[in-house]
């Protein structure tokens, strides 16, 4: 018994359109797929018998040939969401987080572009990361991800 991997990380977004273009146009990943689904074993997983959802699948680059990690954005049209407290603190929040080759170049970027972010870029100083950089940002719906810049290795 146990887990074998990890097949995708899902997000629930409040406009599964809105989203797409943010992550596949200013994060750069690959739109796999996208349908729309109130398919019964739908249902039975997300346990609301009467869910209708519009899912995109994206794709993240990887290195050297290897499969990338999926994002799954749901938008429920049915039953429809409203936001929560998406605070890092609150238990079950979580956040996603990327790695990039330059920060500072990305984070310049993305802030041109409109993307709100926690703070500049810091510098890890301590523990299994020291020497990486880090910074929070927001997608659309105030989702928390992180992007990580792995310290250099000799």
């Amino acid at each position: 018994m146990g887990v074998s991997g990890i097949l995708h990380t899902g997000l629930t977004v409040s406009d599964l359109d809105r989203s797409i273009a943010f992550y596949r146009d200013l994060l750069g990943l690959e739109l796999i797929s996208q349908w729309d689904s109130s398919q019964p074993y739908l249902r039975t997983v997300v346990g609301y018998p009467d869910a209708e959802l519009r899912i995109a699948l994206l794709r993240l680059p990887a290195p050297d040939g290897a499969p990338g990690h999926h994002i799954e954005l749901l938008e429920y049209r049915r039953p429809r969401g409203s936001r929560g407290d998406a605070n890092t603190y609150i238990p079950g929040n979580g956040h996603v987080a990327f790695m990039v080759e330059n920060l500072d170049a990305t984070y310049a970027e993305l802030r041109a572009r409109g993307v709100r972010f926690k703070s500049a870029p810091v510098d890890i100083t301590h523990g299994r990361n020291a020497g990486a950089k880090a910074v929070y940002f927001f997608d659309p719906d105030d989702i928390t991800l992180e992007m990580i810049q792995p310290a250099r290795r000799a």
